[in-house]
């Protein structure tokens, strides 16, 4: 049975459609969390009826899923464990494999018991903030009855799976059922109905906390200013980074709970629910300012991994996970999350938001929070289960690394950007031509990459500043840059006017100039490291007749490169140089004229200028954008890490600008 074939059954299309409208509401589920499902009925592979359910699989999104995110099991298989005594992890795992009737690549919900028990065509389990904020606070069994009424079941918190789900199919007389540290389930034979109900039993849990909320805890932090906010992104960043790079997100939101003088509390309460410390991990911090971050986090690495030595006899065959924590509470700046790429970052911030709203609300509404304790921390940060959820594997080159590339609009730039892109990077793009910056953002997002295009100028100071600024502020901090913006300057030096030479010095020196004066002591605050491409040419080392502006500040470049790698070593900061000859594809450079210029100084039409180009190089083959693009990558990867203050041709071989 295909995904197609599940789309088609009875009461499926429904179920898409209810858990879209449960996804789409943040109070109800996160990324990933909560599930949803239908009973039906279908034919097997023998074309005999059968029973089915059809399950959201672990981890799919509810905001977005479709027929694929579904996966069908035989229901009379998954009843016929009812009876059973105990039924362990790895055991019900390898059945709920055999009992498939749909052949889809995902895992069926954990939760696939507990779905598969209670008695109604439709199931929902969500977790709302309002009904977690019910169940973790004090005395949570006198809590909901009192709030929800006489029909609604609490139990305390169980880890998912066979028990669990016994234990609420006990239940199914009750309107809905509370999951102490877990969330609401709900069941009715009509999809519409069992969203109504979902729908009603939060709602009256939100009224409920609302007539309760004690006065909020006054702010006491103020915005924090431009630079101290930098200096402590930087800071984070570059601690967090240690172990492999990370991506931060900043969410301006979350100041109406780092602002709080009972943040600290508010942390303490712990995640709401399980899905919710599968993102947010179990220990967050708060960080006031940079000097704060490095023994902040360092505490909360020493909690991780002192929760797994006290317990890890509970999962022997899973080792210390990462202990970096995801999530930093910062007054007057709102809540930073850590992720490998920007979109983990994001997911994990939307999460937090989720987390620390339902904490705030329990000690608004009753004084204190009852935390899950270390044990059951441990036993949901080391759950295989749930760690299966997190995607695994090798990243791609610069996954997680944040770079700058500049004439990034059209030419060789906007090749570099995608290439970058291509392989996991995020890349803040900058140039003077902003609608066509928006069309190469769209593309490197497309190539799998990140982008923030940036209109800049990077002829002024204020600019550049901006510029890197900005990408600090997106994404946390920056790891590179490619200094490749250029313009095309002609004239014979007795004939070249001024004003001409200083636009070339200007833009092809004094850009990269500032570029890596504003960068340096970003990367020297994060302490990782960071590498500096700058995009030459040919003609820095065999300049040509009638383009000596352009010549001399391309020598000037090579030059400024060179003292970049003497002065940034002891820090960590390589430069590189990549040297390329005549790219015409896509390239702006010939535009104005230039062509047909540097045609006549070469005694050719100007159609045969790329041809003569590649035909007085060694290699006979013309230079494209891809293949500087492909050095500039390498520049900026670890596989040059022993590389700096070097110089890459890409001219197919011109032995007149052989670096020497």
């Amino acid at each position: 049975m295909t995904a197609a074939d599940v789309g088609s059954l009875p009461g499926v299309a429904a179920l898409v459609s209810r858990s879209r409208a449960i996804g789409a509401d943040p109070t109800l589920v996160v990324h990933g969390g909560g599930n949803t499902s239908c009973k039906t009925a279908g034919l097997d592979h023998l074309r005999r009826e059968r029973r089915l359910l059809v399950i959201k699989a672990s981890g799919t999104d509810l905001r977005t899923i479709d027929v694929n995110g579904f996966a069908a099991l035989f229901l009379d298989d998954l009843l016929a464990t009812r009876d059973r005594d105990v039924f362990e992890d790895d055991d019900m795992t390898v059945f709920f494999a055999q009992s498939r009737a749909d052949i889809g690549p995902r895992r069926p919900s954990i939760e696939t018991l507990l779905h598969a028990f209670l008695p109604a065509a439709h199931v929902d389990h969500v977790h709302a903030d309002a009904i977690c904020a019910l169940g973790n606070g004090p005395e949570p069994e006198r809590t909901v009855r009192e709030a929800l009424g006489p029909d609604v079941a609490y139990v305390p918190y169980v880890r998912p799976g066979f028990v669990l789900a016994r234990t609420v199919s006990a239940l199914s007389g009750a309107e809905a059922v509370v999951l102490g540290h877990h969330g609401l389930v709900t069941w009715a034979d009509d999809s519409d109905a069992c969203y109504a109900r979902t729908r009603a039993v939060v709602a009256r849990a939100e009224r409920y906390l609302a007539a309760r909320r004690a006065v909020v805890p006054p702010t006491t932090a103020t915005a924090l200013p431009g630079d101290a906010a930098e200096a402590l992104l930087l800071a984070l960043r570059g601690r967090l980074s240690r172990a492999g790079r990370r991506v931060l997100a900043v969410d301006p939101a979350g100041r109406a709970i780092a602002d709080r003088a009972d943040a600290a509390a508010v942390l303490a309460a712990g995640p709401a629910t399980a899905d919710h410390l599968l993102r947010t991990r179990a220990f967050p911090i708060i960080a006031r300012g940079a000097g704060e971050v490095g023994p902040a986090v360092e505490a909360s690495e020493q909690r991780s991994t002192e929760l797994w030595r006290r317990f890890r006899d509970r999962e022997p065959n899973v080792g210390l996970r990462d202990t970096r924590p995801a999530v930093a509470l910062v007054p007057g700046l709102g809540t930073v999350a850590a992720g490998r790429d920007a979109r983990e970052a994001t997911v994990i911030a939307e999460v937090a938001a989720r987390t620390h709203a339902v904490a705030a609300a329990v000690l608004d509404a009753f004084g204190a929070a009852i935390p899950l304790g270390d044990r059951d921390l441990f036993d949901l940060e080391y759950w295989p289960l749930e760690l299966a959820k997190l995607p695994t594997g090798a990243g791609r080159d610069l996954e997680g690394r944040i770079v700058v590339v500049t004439g990034a609009a059209s030419g060789i730039g906007r090749d570099i950007a995608v290439a970058l892109g291509s392989v996991g990077a995020h890349v803040a793009l900058a140039d003077l031509d902003a609608a066509r910056l928006d069309d190469v953002a769209g593309t490197v997002e497309t190539a799998g990459g990140h982008a923030l295009p940036c209109r800049t100028d990077v002829t002024r100071e204020q600019d550049i500043d901006a510029l890197v600024a900005a990408t600090i502020r997106r994404w946390g901090g920056v790891d590179g840059a490619v200094s490749n913006a250029g313009v095309a300057v002609t004239g014979r030096i007795e004939s070249l006017g001024l004003d001409e030479w200083s636009r070339s010095l200007d833009v092809n020196a004094t850009s990269h100039f500032l570029l890596a004066r504003r960068l340096m002591p970003a990367f020297r605050a994060q302490g990782i490291g960071g590498s500096l491409v700058f995009v030459a040419s040919k003609n820095a080392f065999s300049p040509g007749e009638g383009f000596g502006a352009y010549s001399v500040a391309k020598a000037a470049e090579v030059q400024l490169a060179r003292m970049v790698a003497l002065e940034g070593g002891r820090d960590g900061v390589r430069s590189n140089v990549v040297s390329p000859d005549a790219v015409f594809g896509g390239s702006r450079l010939w535009d104005m004229g230039l062509r047909e210029e540097r045609a006549a100084a070469h005694g050719v039409a100007p159609e045969q200028l790329q041809e003569f180009y590649a035909a007085r190089s060694l290699l006979k083959i013309p230079v494209r954008g891809v293949d500087v693009a492909d050095a500039v990558a390498f520049c900026l990867s670890d596989r040059s890490s022993r590389m700096t203050g070097c110089v890459l041709t890409v001219d197919a071989g011109v032995p007149a600008a052989f670096p020497r």
